[in-house]
């Protein structure tokens, strides 16, 4: 029935698929001209013939690869990325348990209360945040870097709508089992929660890995940079064109294998959320 209800019949069955095919090169033309420009010698460019992939070569890799910089670079965001989805996802995961499963005084007016936060926006606590930070001593440190962004809303709602859909009986279940509180979200939700971690912790590493603003005003120290603020600071130095786009190759790389690492728990996790609403 489905099948007959979203089929395209006459002239949408050649046309979806071209405009699909069009959305689709739209997209990936950027990417196109980013990868193709960085394997062009540095100067003589013209376009848009420099579009063409003749003459390619390898010496803006070369020299983005050979720099101290970047290694350093790469560091801070992998630290900054990896850590900060292992706990967020720890206490997102913990807060959504204790949301959805738990009874205590004033947990909806809590629970609306912190999700209010995703109505305030980002750039209005990033001031006191940092007069916070910066009288602590989280200036140019990794702390100071990851622990402003733990709290995250969206996350924590999105694992306590995930858990309130698993069945009570499993949990008194367990409890009858003589099974404690700390062994039922171990060994019984998180297993269960699996597709939207991997989901949520694909997400948040984007969001980390791209991250610019924070990380530009909390690292201050060229040591410091992660690789969105150091592929930034190259431009400013007025570096070569191919040598800035073969940072950004460089740093897009990790997405796109994280991606193709989570892509079967990502789908199934956004068609799970999405049947449970």
């Amino acid at each position: 029935m489905s099948d007959v209800l979203f089929k395209p019949r006459g002239p949408g069955r050649v046309l979806v698929p071209l405009l699909l095919a069009l959305a689709t090169l739209v997209t990936l033309f950027p990417f196109y001209a980013m990868v193709i420009l960085s394997l062009k010698p540095a100067v003589g460019l013209t376009f848009p013939d420099a579009l063409i992939p003749s003459g390619l070569t390898f010496e803006a890799y070369e020299a983005v690869l050979g720099g101290n910089d970047l290694l350093r670079w790469v560091i801070n965001t992998l630290v900054y990325s990896v850590v900060s989805v292992a706990l967020v996802l720890l206490f997102a995961s913990m807060a959504g348990y204790a949301f959805a499963k738990k009874r205590f005084p004033g947990r909806t007016a809590m629970f609306w209360s912190f999700l209010a936060m995703l109505m305030v926006p980002y750039h209005i606590t990033l001031i006191p945040t940092f007069v916070m930070l910066s009288k602590m001593g989280g200036v140019n440190t990794y702390w100071g870097l990851i622990v402003p962004t733990l709290a995250n809303a969206q996350a924590t709602f999105l694992m306590r709508q995930f858990i309130a859909g698993i069945p009570d009986a499993l949990i008194d279940a367990a409890r009858v089992d003589g099974a404690s509180d700390l062994r039922i979200f171990v060994q019984l939700i998180l297993p269960l929660c699996r597709p939207i971690l991997a989901t949520l912790g694909l997400f948040v590493f984007l969001w980390h890995w791209n991250d610019f603003l924070w990380p530009l005003v909390i690292g201050q120290d060229p040591e410091m940079r992660t690789l969105t603020t150091g592929i930034a600071g190259l431009m400013r130095e007025a570096q070569p064109l191919n040598e800035t786009l073969a940072g950004s190759v460089v740093a897009l790389a990790p997405i796109f294998l994280a991606y193709l690492f989570a892509q079967r728990h990502f789908t199934e996790g956004v068609a799970m959320t999405g049947v449970k609403g």
